[in-house]
């Protein structure tokens, strides 16, 4: 009970559990007959507080049941309702307009900052307006008047000037937002939230309710709930129950926090500790009109609560940073955590194994819950992900965000594809997407869209619907069989996506229709799967509220930002699923771990930037100005997380976390962590669940695989072999074997930018047309050139790189083709086909180019985009593929083309001596070898590889000569890491 003079106010320290020590010291107060809590409220800050406190009523409650109080969150938009009859006179005199739709707010706002910021598009504009609203939210939360920013605008000069711009556009925008809102009879949501709390604290004042009143858990330090918990506090039977308010902290650290009155001589304000967990609580009980003295400690336990010292520690260990000195005299008493210990990880994946393991030992003992806390979402889900190896489907209470369920990322698929021109990666993605064509069409479908995979792999096609159909009737390549059965199945496909297309065709349309489309697209493609299951729900709700709500957005919309659109507005949507989750078993977010706790509190992700978070810059508002208008300070958001943490803390048994590293680095402790390390001198490790963890994955007898070395029966190995797989053989006789006779070959990826082999596919088109068609003219070389690089689909960028070395090189060709003309050397062939027997296997090749030289003898030529080969490698026995193109000539191999050769040259399209373009030759210089021996050095290596792995019984083993083996094509299938280095 309170009194007018004397405040009802109370706290619950952290070591106890809130929900049930508040449920208990309610029924005990109020529970003696059957209507005793029926006639009464509690107040509490969000609809999971109430979720944890009515679970906690559940638990204390009688077998014959209990009728609950009301529980009404005062963060709730149906506030008036909640309420009821408490506002009933108060309705009925002053109505308080209804709010506008937070989604039509964001596309007014988001016209707005259009207008006011020339050029920018409509996916930034909504960015910018999400940050607008966030910071008109702050002002009408705290309630300072907007219009005051005019006031700064003048008496604040000594700005920067992109802060001067920024609060220039914010003026002119919070002036127009006003109109905008009356000439729809509507108000901001947290406006009407903070008329309906002044009406209900006023109503209260002057006829208090029937029954009790209790506001719980609320630590919001906001004027209004300030001001309604001022009221409740002094109602007849009104009681504020506050969690974690730390009565046993020095009063000299108490007044150290803030907020700090102005020195009467300098004027200036000493810095309020905002970190601090206690900040926002001592600024709640200052608008409260609350002295701490004032408070009273809560009598009634939650029956799991923690030994009383650990909130005495917790209060030292988050002492502010200027007396933290005490530490070092501190009795052992007073900085104890027992059943507080820490487990330290080396990686962000080792650490979601030994929580997952944490969480699933706790099932042992019957009856004992567990919880996984953290803000990191990416480790939750990692959890989540172990615990289902044992079938544990944790209660996420979270959830996850849309864009990670099918039907966000169906959506994202979709405007991916049609915003990049149905590019191979994003229509491919599409095309496969789970929720397409689901049920007995599936698998027809998804047959061909392995097609049309496999037929889009290398350089992209041209772009659009239509550039797929042009790509896949071209029929000249090898793979034209894989195009025409792609080609059949696309021509059903294409159809579906074109309404996709033209809608995404202009340069600039509305976002209203990009959206339709969109949502016309999905269920032509996937019936009613895109809308179905809670995922689906949430997906529908959406784009029903977003489709009339963006014709007040934005203009017009490039089509390229509809994915980053659709995907900021599904970030905000958390899809939990209704029932199924493990009763034990829960993982929280912070704002879900307020208020409640389980036996075991796991703390995950105590790293700097992860717990706490950063703050989060506003772009509209200057940090000075923020200061100046009263609003919180960013770092505000580091304290109430250090309050969550120290909450948290308080549990029965815990287990902090972190990982010495992140995805992509070294990571740095959390502060938090930090102090714990420091005050208790270094907390107790967990070092069990770490090795089990480890454990868990580790084989009870590990048994690396083998180098591989198969050896086929001599019978069934190729009898036919090129020029160019002759190295493989000898250097990686695996890798041809698993080429040739398991028939492995390796697939270009979609959508490729141009490599080296492409462009050496190229460069040899060229040359090859060039002599076949234009008699090695050197005036036309450069023009069929340019028209390569006009029809080339490579990425614009590739294709300004390569252009100015290709030209330089091609002039190059074209000027050393002429001089070897003027000189009697004579160009014969181009790409030769030519084959021989040789040692029983046919041997074949193509050779780039074939010239006469004047004593009638052969010039064998091979065209490198890149280095040649040195004569070191070919004294060892490789790159011979010049030697046995020769040797195939020897043999009369090339039709109509008679000689012997006599000339081995690579011309190379690489620089040397600061030019692109020359001529090398293995067979040349001081180290060379003697031409007339090439082709039979050639036939000696060849005959001893085809006798040892052709016609012999010699096994392939896996690189034999790595250093001449650099491609890794196979080195997965011949699980190349569990043996290589341990095998000679």
């Amino acid at each position: 009970m309170s009194s007018p003079t004397q405040p009802s106010v109370f706290s619950i320290p952290p070591h106890r559990a809130f929900a049930d020590a508040l449920a208990a010291g309610l029924i005990a107060q109020y529970g003696g007959g059957e209507l005793g809590l029926a006639q009464g409220m509690v107040l509490v800050p969000n609809n999971r507080a109430g979720r944890a406190i009515s679970e906690a009523f559940v638990r204390r409650s009688d077998p014959g049941g209990l009728l609950l109080p009301r529980l009404i969150p005062v963060g709730d938009p149906e506030l008036d309702e909640r309420v009821g009859g408490a506002l009933d006179p108060v309705d009925g005199g002053d109505p308080v307009p209804p709010a506008i739709d937070p989604v039509e707010r964001l596309f007014l706002l988001a016209r707005l900052v259009e207008r006011q910021m020339d050029g920018i598009d409509a996916a930034e504009a909504l960015r910018l307006a999400e940050d607008l609203a966030r910071t008109l939210d702050q002002l009408l939360v705290e309630e300072v008047d907007p219009a005051r920013l005019r006031d700064f605008a003048a008496d604040v000069p000594d700005l920067s000037i992109h802060w001067q711009a920024s609060l220039a556009r914010l003026t002119v925008i919070l002036d127009q937002w006003p109109r905008e809102l009356a000439a729809r009879g509507r108000i901001d949501l947290a406006d009407r939230r903070n008329r309906l709390l002044h009406a209900v604290a006023r109503r209260w004042r002057a006829e208090p309710p029937r029954g009790f009143v209790c506001a719980a858990g609320i630590t919001s330090a906001a004027p209004a709930i300030a001001a309604l918990l001022r009221t409740v506090a002094r109602l007849p039977a009104g009681s504020v129950v506050l969690p974690g308010l730390d009565l046993d902290m020095p009063e000299e650290e108490w007044q150290a926090l803030g907020p700090h009155v102005p020195d009467p001589v300098t004027g200036r304000r000493r810095a309020s500790i905002e970190t601090h967990p206690q900040f926002h609580m001592k600024l709640l009980l200052d608008r409260m009109a609350v002295g701490r003295g004032e408070l009273q400690r809560w009598r009634w336990g939650g029956g799991r609560d923690a030994p009383a010292v650990r909130s005495r520690a917790i209060t030292n260990a988050m002492a502010p940073a200027t007396f933290t000195s005490k530490w070092q005299t501190l009795p052992p008493v007073e900085r104890r955590l027992s059943g507080v210990r820490a487990l330290e990880l080396a990686d962000p994946a080792e650490e979601a194994q030994a929580i997952a393991v944490a969480l699933r030992e706790s099932l042992e003992e019957p009856g004992r819950t567990a919880a996984l806390v953290t803000p990191d979402r990416v480790l939750a889900r990692r959890v989540a992900a172990h615990l289902n190896r044992w079938e544990i489907e944790a209660d996420d209470s979270a959830g996850r965000a849309l864009p990670q369920t099918p039907p966000g990322t169906l959506l994202i698929a979709l405007a991916d594809a049609a915003a990049e021109q149905f590019a191979p990666v994003p229509l491919l993605a599409l095309l496969k997407h789970p929720l397409i064509r689901q049920g007995e069409e599936r698998l027809a479908w998804l047959d061909g869209a392995r097609l049309l995979d496999l037929a889009l792999r290398g350089p992209r096609p041209p772009a659009g619907l239509a550039g797929i159909f042009e790509y896949l009737s071209d029929w000249s390549g090898r793979d034209r069989d894989l195009r025409k059965a792609a080609l059949a199945w696309w021509k059903d496909v294409a159809p579906l996506l074109q309404p996709l297309e033209i809608a995404f065709r202009a340069v600039r349309t509305s976002v209203p229709t990009l959206l339709a489309t969109l949502r016309e697209a999905a269920s032509t493609l996937t019936g009613e799967a895109a809308w179905a299951g809670p995922a689906g729900r949430a997906a529908a709700e959406l784009l029903t509220a977003v489709e009339p709500a963006s014709a007040h957005g934005p203009s017009h919309a490039a089509p390229s930002t509809l994915p980053a659109i659709i995907e900021q507005l599904m970030s905000g949507v958390a899809v939990r699923p209704p029932y199924g989750q493990h009763p034990r078993i829960f993982i929280w977010g912070l704002l879900e771990a307020r208020l409640q706790q389980a036996d075991l509190m796991i703390l995950a992700g105590l790293n700097e930037g992860n717990w706490p978070q950063l703050p989060t810059p506003d772009p509209w508002l200057a940090p000075r100005l923020r200061y100046e208008l009263g609003l919180p300070g960013l770092e505000r958001r580091i304290g109430l997380s250090a309050h969550d943490f120290a909450s948290a803390l308080g549990g029965r048994q815990v287990l902090v976390t972190r990982a010495r590293r992140d995805s992509r680095a070294p990571a740095v402790a959390s502060r938090f962590w930090l102090r714990l390390e420091a005050m208790t001198g270094g907390l107790t490790r967990s070092p069990l669940h770490k090795r089990w963890a480890q454990a868990l994955d580790r084989p009870s007898i590990y048994s690396p695989a083998a180098r591989p070395a198969p050896a086929p029966d001599p019978g069934v190995r190729p009898r036919t072999i090129s020029v160019t797989e002759v190295d493989r053989l000898k250097a990686d006789p695996f890798a041809f074997y698993a080429r040739r006779m398991l028939r492995l070959a390796t697939l270009d990826l979609p959508d490729a930018d141009p490599g080296a082999a492409w462009r050496g596919t190229a460069v040899h088109a060229v040359l090859e047309r060039w002599m076949k068609e234009d008699g090695c003219d050197p005036a036309k070389l450069r023009p069929r050139a340019e028209q390569l690089l006009a029809e080339s689909n490579a990425h614009p960028l590739m294709r300004a790189l390569w252009q100015p070395r290709l030209l330089e090189a091609i002039d190059w060709i074209a000027a050393q083709v002429a001089e070897n003309v003027a000189n009697g050397r004579l160009p014969v062939r181009a790409e030769a086909w030519g084959e021989a027997d040789i040692a029983g296997i046919r041997l074949h090749g193509i050779a780039d180019r074939i010239d006469r030289l004047v004593d009638g003898s052969l010039a064998i030529v091979d065209y490198k985009t890149g280095t040649p080969p040195g004569p070191k490698a070919v004294g060892e026995g490789y790159s011979m593929q010049l030697g046995l193109l020769g040797l195939i000539a020897e043999h009369g191999g090339f039709a109509d083309i008679e000689g012997v050769p006599a000339c081995f040259e690579y011309w190379s399209l690489a620089k040397k001596a600061g030019k692109l373009g020359y001529v090398a030759s293995p067979v040349a210089g001081r180290n060379g070898i003697d031409p007339a021996e090439f082709t039979t050095l050639a036939a000696r290596n060849f005959i001893s590889a085809a006798e040892a792995w052709l016609t012999g019984d010699t096994p392939f083993t896996a690189k034999l000569h790595p250093e001449y083996a650099p491609y890794g094509d196979y080195d997965q299938l011949m699980r190349l890491d569990e043996w290589y280095g341990r095998e000679g």
